[in-house]
């Protein structure tokens, strides 16, 4: 198994060459070259010609009864990095800001465990490009990916966290993390002058209403214990200060800790846009789009055993938290497929995505040691 500074210098050199979903390529040649070096009695490796970013690696089990998949996702974010690190980002405006170099390394170390040490259960390591967008793994498992030879019977996940201490497992049953959808509007008044606004209908005017009634769904249409959220972040409208705008351009995102929440807020946006669009006499396109960031669910049974074995382990140290509204595609996943995403703390300074997001290193291998040990555990049982 690799030492933890030979892990180390994996994250490092991970952390030097982020790249954006889709575009991985120098970091799959790198996994590749890592995973080459490993004893390879018990691998099997398949690089899908559809997405060729993604790797797959097969671990045979001695007396297999299921087939457990590990995930690690693998792209980085539009950052400048912020930190002067010996090992910072030499791709400019590109960093591993979420942690995805912490992701592999610790995929890395558990893969060479149990290259060494044949496990009894079939063991898929999905090294899963694009997670930040354009959902890789919802695009990997419409491929057919996990079918026949590949099928997995089980998931397993992790995710970092800045706020926990360093080398914790945080976990709780139900949904981890939200789902996500985009919403996109498009508002169709009509241009004039600022002088006479009587002749215009002003985009604007009729954005900053919809914008105001769409927050009431939040805080009169949801149960109050219930947890949603409406954020439009960008609007756009208008070339100068005179003219009135005719058209109007809002980008925003819906999140919701269940999947039911989201299509009922989806379902109240379409609503508010159709009596706005009435009350003021204008056109509006509303359009969503939540690819694979569905709610990570978590499944009830195996996550339960998860955390009576991180529990009652000596020498880890297990934290029960609350759900997040951030949103992560290994919930399509596990729409799909069973299983369990949890949290490594990594004690950072600075916030996930954020410029100075510097994770401590010795969460590596207390990560690697407790999920090793568990999957150990769960293929006896």
């Amino acid at each position: 198994m690799l030492s933890e500074s030979a892990l180390i210098d994996v994250r490092r050199h991970l952390h030097q060459i982020p790249e954006l979903a889709l575009h991985e390529t120098a970091t799959h040649a790198y996994l590749k070259e890592v995973i080459s070096h490993y004893p390879q009695t018990w691998l099997t490796c398949k690089e899908p010609e559809a997405l060729p970013t993604a790797l797959l690696v097969k671990v045979a089990g001695s007396q297999p009864q299921r087939t457990i998949g590990y995930r690690a996702d693998i792209d980085a974010l539009p950052v400048t990095e912020s930190q002067q690190l010996p090992f910072h980002s030499t791709h400019p405006g590109i960093m591993h800001a979420c942690g995805h170099d912490i992701h592999m390394t610790v995929a890395l170390g558990l893969l060479s465990y149990f290259a060494e040490h044949q496990p009894q259960d079939n063991l898929i390591f999905f090294f899963q490009p694009a997670e930040e967008s354009e959902s890789g793994g919802k695009q990997a498992y419409d491929l057919g990916l996990f079918t026949g030879d590949w099928q997995i019977d089980e998931f397993y996940g992790l995710h970092d966290n800045s706020d926990l201490a360093t080398g914790t497992i945080g976990c709780c049953l139900g949904t981890l993390f939200a789902g996500t959808s985009e919403v996109n509007v498009t508002i169709h008044g009509t241009s004039g002058h600022a002088a006479f606004p009587h002749k215009a209908n002003d985009a604007v005017i009729i954005a900053a209403s919809f914008i105001t009634q769409v927050q009431t769904i939040i805080s009169r249409n949801i149960d109050p214990i219930a947890c949603g959220v409406i954020t439009f972040g960008k609007l756009t409208a208008g070339t100068i200060r005179n003219v009135i705008a005719g058209e109007a351009r809002l980008e925003g995102t819906i999140r919701g800790l269940t999947e039911e929440m989201i299509l009922f807020l989806r379902q109240r946006v379409s609503e508010v846009a159709a009596g706005v669009a009435q009350t003021y006499n204008a056109k509006i396109d509303v359009t969503f789009n939540q690819g694979g960031y569905f709610p990570v669910e978590n499944n009830p049974r195996l996550t339960a055993n998860f955390i009576q074995y991180m529990q009652r382990t000596p020498g880890v140290t297990f934290q029960e938290t609350r759900p997040a509204m951030t949103g992560e595609d290994f919930g399509y996943l596990l729409h799909q497929i069973p299983g369990t995403m949890f949290w490594l703390g990594v004690d950072s300074p600075g916030a996930l995505h954020a410029a100075n997001f510097q994770p401590h290193e010795a969460a590596i291998m207390q990560g690697i040691t407790a999920i090793q040990g568990f999957l150990t555990d769960r293929m006896q049982h």
